[in-house]
């Protein structure tokens, strides 16, 4: 195999995937959908694709916040400032190119683990990935399998486990595309209209994948990753995961929530589940003998209603909604008319019950301009 010297790569953040700042000119900007954006002569900040969001940074003052690789080139778009200190650089000015490094590391790690989990699914299981996606909280995979059961996933999760405690080296380096034939390259195909060398991405003994998006050193610097859980996906499953800093991250919060939980519950952590179970089977009944006895209270009230035999009948009580309301309107009399009334401001409603022959929308109308608010409705309500 004949490696292409990379000495020369397209872009910064290829070249030095770890460099968090660089020196570039501006070689042409413009705006796209009303958003501003610049092309840079170089860059560290990687440009969307292949499942991995684009970074985030800096262009001299102003924050980059989308990079994409557009009409063949990579435009950074930018969070522009109206003031004159602040604008936007013209063409042929050096400007600082600076990367949000934490973003960057994260996505990296992410990235990582994805090619160690598809690598692992397809040699042991036979599971193919067929689509990848870089989440702000968590990661998938798309596997061509119907289902994974819980002794698979625990499988898998040990066997990713192993190689990133025997910190495989990570490599990248271009072939030419000829070569790939000859290559044992594990690859969901070229981009459309691919012209060039091919990136390819290399871990020892276990991987090796055509991808432009960027990765660690070593299988060490994963840290670690978590099988979160599956769900089915065009005739295959979609397997979610987190790794690194996220699943440290993500299990402080669990605990953190375990300790609230403990707390209001005055149980162990192993007593929770069945404890929350309990509790809110408890409020379940609890809100149908409120229901019930609701429904009876409001039917009381409007039979009182209309036994009064009054032609209108008002009422107003803050513990009523809308549908308490109802009910009561339910038990009066086609000769009644009723303004019923519940809540308070600015939460509050009302109900017009008109008597037969009422044009009550209109009637509805008028109530709901003298109260400053707004209804509608049908019928005699």
């Amino acid at each position: 195999m004949t490696r292409v010297d990379d000495a020369k790569p397209l872009s910064g953040y290829e070249r030095e995937p770890r460099a968090r700042s660089l020196e570039a000119r501006v070689i042409d900007s413009g705006e796209n959908e009303g958003r501003a954006f610049l092309v840079l002569d170089d860059t560290i900040l990687y440009p969307e694709g292949g499942g991995q969001p684009s970074d985030r940074g800096r262009a001299g003052s102003l924050d980059v916040t989308l990079v994409r690789r557009e009409g063949g080139e990579i435009r950074h778009y930018l969070v522009e400032s109206s003031s004159a200190s602040q604008a936007r650089p013209a063409i042929g000015e050096s400007v600082m190119v600076e990367l949000d490094w934490q973003r960057r590391f994260d996505h990296m790690q992410q990235h990582t683990a994805q090619h160690l989990l598809s690598a692992i699914a397809q040699d042991r299981f036979g599971w193919a990935t067929t689509a990848f996606h870089l989440g702000e909280l968590r990661s998938d995979i798309e596997l061509d399998v119907a289902a994974i059961d819980s002794r698979q996933a625990a499988e898998l999760e040990d066997a990713v486990a192993a190689e990133i405690r025997a910190a495989r080296v990570i490599r990248s380096y271009r072939v030419q595309p000829e070569e790939l034939e000859n290559l044992d390259v594990r690859s969901r195909g070229l981009p459309a209209g691919h012209e060039g060398t091919v990136r390819l991405v290399e871990i020892d003994g276990i991987d090796l994948n055509t991808c432009g998006g960027t990765h660690l050193q070593s299988t060490a610097e994963i840290e670690a990753v978590a099988l979160l859980g599956t769900e089915p996906m065009r005739g295959g499953t979609r397997l979610y995961f987190v790794a690194g800093q996220r699943l440290r991250e993500r299990l402080r919060e669990h605990e953190g929530r375990l300790s609230e939980l403990r707390d209001l519950l005055d149980v162990g952590d192993d007593e929770i589940v069945d404890a929350t179970r309990s509790r809110a089977t408890r409020l379940a009944d609890a809100a149908r003998a409120r229901k019930h006895w609701l429904e009876r209270w409001c039917e009381a009230i409007g039979e009182r209603l209309a036994q009064g035999g009054a032609p209108v009948v008002q009422l107003h009580d803050d513990a009523c909604d809308l549908k308490a309301l109802q009910l009561m309107a339910r038990q009066l009399d086609a000769t009644q008319f009723a303004l019923l009334t519940g809540g308070s401001a600015p939460e509050a409603c009302f109900l017009v019950r008109g008597a037969e022959g009422t044009d009550v929308g209109s009637l509805g109308s008028e109530v709901a301009d003298l109260l400053e608010g707004r209804g509608g409705g049908r019928g005699e309500i």
